[in-house]
């Protein structure tokens, strides 16, 4: 990638541009060098440059002037400036008009290097993340299901192979994971699709009105049935209901139920005349139903008439990878006319470093908590909730080292831990944990030699 790399070098000594040249050509980067800030700028509106590296003090047009007039045709271009010990109060205040960084003089080769391969890292992952933010792709989506992950295909593969069946299907998965976009996608692509798909929460009706919602009720069963009702059930004729949160009914409930799967009848409630109909029952857990069974708190046989098929949903921490989309995917359904149009590759980071004990959901509301807090158009880690900063890494990490260390440091330390936490996360073995983190190989190999990170107590080389 470094040989794609242009950089403008924007400096009035000839000794300084050539001396820049020699170091990042060298180093693989394709440098040409300009002599004022007018010719600068005007080639940068002629020409492609990923990064400009500019003197602050120049005869005419200064690097202050520069930088901002950059800013205003390429807003997100990289531009690094260039200044003497005696003015690095200026080179901060560049930082606040956009500058990414600054380089003091006299430099070393090994300072430019690191400076602009955090540049070019940086160039690197803001590209990819515009390809999210365009907009996802095709074969990125299932079903309005978002997630490219192994695991995430294996269950677009399991819907796409049971949806035109008639089985009964139980989809098992933590709170979060999405277990209603599955039971919609199978009903979708089933030959039901045209009927009604009803679900209904179990969890969050106490046992007679869930037996009323489900089943209807004939007027007068009860008080306050002052007519007769159809249920869930009767309405859905011909489509699909799907149950969430099975395992929190009752034991009377489960007999009811068993007894429709059955029979493919019912009665409502307080009446005697049977009902047909001709529906598919897809229902749902975030527990363990087989201890459910075990510990008799779920009727047996009901469990085995609901697992015709079952579907599990992984957890969020089993794949990173769709944390980045689902992110951009959330940006785009909150932002609405606010501000905010990127993440800032800092703050993918932390989220794909996060546990995520609350799943998709929790995900979800992070990236609208962050869009309330943004103040550009880049989501920041600064825009994302405390509390969940403190539960990506150590508290006293986060408060004591990050918060309170400069940008660029805080940044390194960040990336130190997030490379560990995904090197842990891989076995490290370096070519899935660079998959993981959508890097090269040899990027993430440079960074583990860089923080001297290794699994602790070891000193074993690298897994391919």
């Amino acid at each position: 990638m470094k040989d794609a790399i242009q950089i403008l070098i924007v400096d009035d000594q000839i000794n300084t541009c050539k001396s820049l040249q020699a170091i990042l050509k060298k180093s693989g980067y394709r440098p040409e060098y300009t002599l004022s800030a007018e010719e600068g700028l005007q080639r940068v509106q002629n020409e492609h440059f990923d990064i400009v590296i500019s003197d602050i003090r120049m005869p005419g047009m200064d690097g202050m002037q520069l930088l901002e007039e950059l800013k205003k045709i390429q807003p997100h271009l990289v531009v690094i400036m260039i200044t003497g010990y005696a003015t690095i109060k200026s080179a901060v205040e560049t930082i606040q008009k956009g500058a990414y960084d600054y380089l003091p003089k006299p430099f070393t080769p090994d300072e430019v290097r690191v400076i602009i391969e955090r540049a070019a890292e940086k160039i690197r992952l803001e590209s990819e993340n515009d390809a999210l933010r365009r907009g996802l792709q095709p074969q990125i989506t299932f079903q309005n299901i978002i997630g490219n992950s192994p695991a995430l295909q294996r269950v677009f593969e399991m819907i796409q192979k049971v949806a035109d069946t008639d089985s009964n299907i139980l989809i098992t998965g933590e709170t979060g994971t999405g277990k209603e976009l599955v039971a919609k996608a199978v009903h979708n692509l089933s030959r039901r699709r045209d009927k009604p798909f009803q679900p209904i929460n179990c969890g969050s009706l106490a046992e007679g009105v869930l037996e009323s919602e489900l089943f209807g009720h004939v007027k007068g069963a009860f008080t306050g049935a002052v007519a007769t009702r159809k249920g869930l059930i009767e309405v859905a004729d011909g489509g699909t209901i799907f149950l969430d949160e099975i395992t929190e009914t009752s034991s009377a409930f489960q007999v009811k139920l068993l007894r429709f799967l059955q029979e493919g009848e019912f009665m409502r409630v307080g009446d005697t005349h049977p009902i047909h109909v001709d529906i598919r029952i897809l229902a749902a857990t975030n527990r363990d139903l087989e201890k459910a069974v075990e510990r008799r708190e779920f009727r047996q046989d009901l469990y085995y008439r609901l697992k015709g098929i079952a579907i599990h949903l992984p957890p969020l921490r089993e794949r990173t990878e769709d944390i980045p989309l689902l992110a951009y995917h959330f940006l785009k359904k909150y932002r609405g006319n606010r501000k905010g149009e990127l993440i800032d590759p800092q703050a993918i980071k932390a989220l794909m470093a996060y546990k995520w004990p609350g799943n998709i959901r929790e995900l979800e509301h992070v990236i609208e908590y962050a869009l309330s807090m943004t103040e550009g158009d880049t989501i920041q880690v600064t825009d994302l909730p405390e509390e969940f900063l403190t539960r990506v890494a150590d508290k006293a990490t986060i408060q004591d080292n990050w918060m309170s260390s400069p940008l660029s440091k805080a940044k390194e330390e960040f990336e130190k831990f997030y490379i560990t936490h995904l090197l842990e996360e891989s076995g490290w073995n370096v070519s899935e944990a660079s998959r993981k983190a959508q890097m090269f190989r040899q990027n993430l190999q440079q960074k583990i030699r860089k923080y001297g990170i290794k699994p602790e107590g070891e000193e074993e080389e690298e897994k391919d």
